[in-house]
């Protein structure tokens, strides 16, 4: 299969990062700074990651509103134009088709952001058209973010959190929002692939850490955040996941809704995704058997793992039975032996190292 490239590709190139395949597109996983580096720079300043591999289908017309509404989980009615929205595309099952992003342009214009392996399921569930290849996407995130952005854009800076606004980049028309996937502050931007390069260097050269998709995976697992394909799934629903309030339950009808509101009325589902804290920095990863009690019989498994910069020590998202407690002492059955670790509330690099958090 040929991949598919982002504009900002030949930059990627030459600032020397190791490009991989992720979701059908040749993508940086890491610069030569590290993975480690670029996460910090992240939780400490600001870095800057091409995200061009999401995709964008937009809906647009008189019918555009009914129809999101008809297929999405989430309600529109709870926003307005001008701002964006976390949201589900479900199986009758209730199970996660994908988890996307809606960005409320206009009136009649949604730009609906789905992961990249996922446009084309989302494309025949919407219509409207991909428009994926037209633009570059550009992820600014840190506690610096929005300074360095205003040095290049000042009113793409302003945008306010999980709002979405329109700017100008050298007579080119962009457009911004104020969302993320790490945990921190910061925007994405959508600009032409004509001013794409420029937009990138001009951040660079603001101050910004180019980051690769290494970076970005550690840094939503420290926040939390669930990943397509781990976390969420087509056997996997938003209730299992803790995603409930993505779930519009005024609504009358959406695919899915059935299903879920089912699970509900029979007091919750079975299982539900936890954090893991382990006291070592060897890592879990997905697929590990996670024990409980420890020693005990096998009880769920993980989800995703990695070392946490952060917090130094490794850390996991995975399910467990719906009645497990935060605090609960767990054992995460690694490739080279048994872990201990304590089940705790993301977001991992929130969490104070002290007895209460941490497995003595």
């Amino acid at each position: 299969m040929t991949l598919r490239r982002s504009p900002l590709y030949a930059e990627h190139v030459a600032l020397g990062a190791k490009l991989v395949d992720f979701g059908g597109f040749e993508m940086p996983l890491a610069y030569p700074a590290g993975t480690i580096a670029e996460h910090l720079a992240c939780r400490r300043h600001a870095a800057v990651f091409d995200v061009s591999h999401l995709g964008t289908v937009r809906v647009t017309g008189g019918g555009a509103f009914e129809l999101l509404q008809r297929q999405l989980s989430n309600d529109l009615r709870k926003i307005s134009p001008g701002r964006a929205q976390y949201t589900h595309l479900l199986n009758d099952e209730g199970g996660v088709l994908d988890d996307i992003i809606v960005w409320w342009v206009d009136e009649d214009r949604f730009d609906v952001m789905p992961n990249a392996s996922n446009t084309e399921r989302v494309l025949a569930a919407l219509g409207g058209a991909d428009v994926t290849g037209e633009r570059a996407v550009i992820a600014v995130q840190g506690p610096e973010a929005r300074q360095l952005v205003g040095k290049v854009a000042p009113a793409a800076a302003a945008v306010r959190r999980f709002g979405v606004a329109r700017f100008s980049f050298e007579a080119e028309e962009c457009l911004v929002a104020g969302t993320g996937y790490t945990g921190e502050d910061g925007v994405e931007c959508a600009v032409p692939t004509a001013v794409a390069v420029r937009f990138w260097r001009e951040l660079i050269s603001a101050g910004a850490q180019p980051a690769g998709l290494g970076a970005r995976d550690t840094l939503r697992l420290e926040a939390g955040l669930p990943l397509h394909g781990h976390e969420l799934s087509p056997s996997i629903t938003p209730l299992e996941a803790g995603l409930g309030w993505v779930v519009g339950w005024e609504k009358d009808e959406f695919r899915g809704r059935a299903a879920l509101a089912a699970v509900r009325a029979a007091g919750g589902p079975a299982r539900r995704l936890v954090g893991l804290l382990t006291d070592q920095r060897r890592p879990p990863r997905g697929g590990d058997a996670i024990h409980l009690p420890p020693g005990g019989a096998p009880a769920g498994a993980v989800t995703s793992g990695n070392y946490s910069p952060v917090l130094e020590r490794g850390i996991a998202l995975g399910f467990l039975p719906s009645a497990t407690s935060e605090g609960e002492e767990v054992e995460i059955v690694l490739r080279s032996g048994p872990t201990p670790a304590r089940v705790v509330r993301p977001p991992f690099h929130r969490i104070k190292l002290d007895a209460k958090a941490t497995h003595p």
